[in-house]
């Protein structure tokens, strides 16, 4: 409950979103009593060096390095968790909310894991549990899904939710970057971490579409059920030949419920120029939902970054100190009701554009179809483009097919003397 002086806090993590949380509670100081009928108080904020920190802060004295010292203090009511990783957070998180402390914490990665399991323990503990950051960074999209959109059934959920990846598609793009270029202008200009493989391989966003798609469609989605593809692979010239067809290439996270299943994936995607996701640019994040009701929507914002990042940590805060203040505290459910399977890569339906390199000779074009055509693919265009070397460039785009009849014919196209390189595979937006 909220006494007379307000509500205390602990901060786990002092690091790029610690600092901005710290930042965005001292400025919001003046205006809490309005806003929430009760104050905020940082008690504690947990640091692996206080005296490395000391100049961070106002007041020294909260620094703390032991985590005890937090959990046993029972003026603690809310414990915001930024400091991100599996261990120590989930142990910390679970004891706080086994002594009834409410949790908010920004960890996707924990979230996407161990999410059901935390929330079941908010439940039995009467303590509220809030991850609004884990997705999107600022943009508001895990609320909106469990509150504004309740009343729909909703069959998907799709975005770019990787603003490192973006920035790199963009450069691609907009500068003419090979994908390497791209990468170290992500790293110089800070949107890439020094081992960008989470990002670049598509693990990121394969986390945070396990956590919408939990949300979203009342079923238990978690990281291990994300098929995961990344943009290492993607060229310059692909994206060049996808201007001229009138698409652009985006890493996208997919999330839909089908008569099949759920389909939870990540990997590039050609989508059409007058699609509004086309246009997110740089380090930008948006979401896009279809619900029966509502029809489409979209999220827009920083997906990323200090202060966008605690915007989303203390809305949820703001949130657990309004239900603390009204006595409404630990009323928040899982909503997870469902079991509904989910669906196998090999199973997914979509139309698909491929890059070869093959023979200049006649016939080579009829022996492609003929792969295609014993493996259920069917043909929608062919683009012959200019020579590779000695060789010739096609590009092919099929109709919609399932992926276990791409992916054998992709076998056979591998072995066959005609074809020199399968260059590349991507996915094409389709509904």
């Amino acid at each position: 409950m909220a006494g007379k002086e307000g509500i205390n806090v602990a901060l786990l993590g002092l690091g790029t979103v610690g600092t901005g949380v710290y930042k965005v509670m001292r400025q919001q100081e003046p205006q809490m009593q309005q806003k929430l009928n009760t104050t905020l108080h940082i008690a504690k904020i947990l640091v692996r060096s206080p005296e490395k920190h000391a100049a961070e802060v106002e007041d020294p004295a909260i620094l703390t390095d032991s985590w005890e010292e937090i959990v046993r203090d029972e003026s603690i009511a809310i414990v915001i968790e930024v400091m991100g990783g599996i261990e120590p957070a989930r142990t910390y998180i679970r004891e706080a909310l086994c002594v009834g402390k409410s949790v908010v914490t920004a960890n996707k990665d924990l979230i996407a894991e161990y999410g059901g399991e935390l929330m079941e323990l908010a439940e039995e503990h009467g303590a509220d549990l809030r991850f609004e950051a884990s997705v999107a960074g600022g943009i508001p999209i895990i609320s909106p899904l469990k509150n504004s959109l309740a009343a729909n059934d909703i069959s998907e959920v799709m975005g770019i939710v990787n603003g490192t990846t973006n920035f790199i598609l963009t450069q691609m793009t907009a500068q003419g970057m090979d994908y390497s270029d791209a990468l170290a202008e992500a790293t110089r200009l800070g949107y890439a971490e020094a081992d960008p493989t989470a990002d670049v391989e598509g693990y990121d966003a394969g986390r945070k579409i396990a956590i919408m798609a939990t949300i979203a469609f009342h079923s238990r989605v978690t990281f291990s059920d994300v098929y995961t593809e990344g943009i290492t692979t993607i060229t310059a010239r692909d994206i060049e030949y996808a201007r001229t067809l009138g698409w652009v290439i985006k890493l996208m996270a997919v999330a839909r419920n089908t008569e099949e299943g759920i389909e939870a994936r990540v990997h590039p995607m050609l989508i059409p120029v007058s699609h509004p996701l086309a246009t997110v640019s740089d380090s930008y994040n948006a979401v896009f939902v279809h619900g029966d009701a509502v029809g489409d929507v979209m999220f827009y914002g920083r997906g990323a970054g200090e202060m966008p990042t605690a915007s989303a940590v203390m809305g949820d805060v703001f949130a657990v100190a309004r239900h603390i203040a009204a006595g409404s505290q630990g009323t928040a459910r899982d909503n997870v009701y469902r079991n509904i399977p989910i669906k196998k890569i090999e199973n997914i339906r979509s139309s698909y554009y491929m890059r070869l390199e093959v023979e200049d000779k006649p016939g080579v074009l009829a022996t492609i179809a003929s792969v295609f055509g014993n493996n259920s693919v069917s043909i929608e265009q062919v683009i012959q483009k200019e020579k590779a070397g000695q060789n010739a460039e096609l590009v092919i785009i099929t109709n919609t097919v399932r992926e276990r009849h791409i992916k054998d014919a992709m076998l056979l196209l591998h072995s066959a003397s005609v074809v020199r390189k399968v260059a590349t595979l991507i996915r094409v937006y389709g509904v």
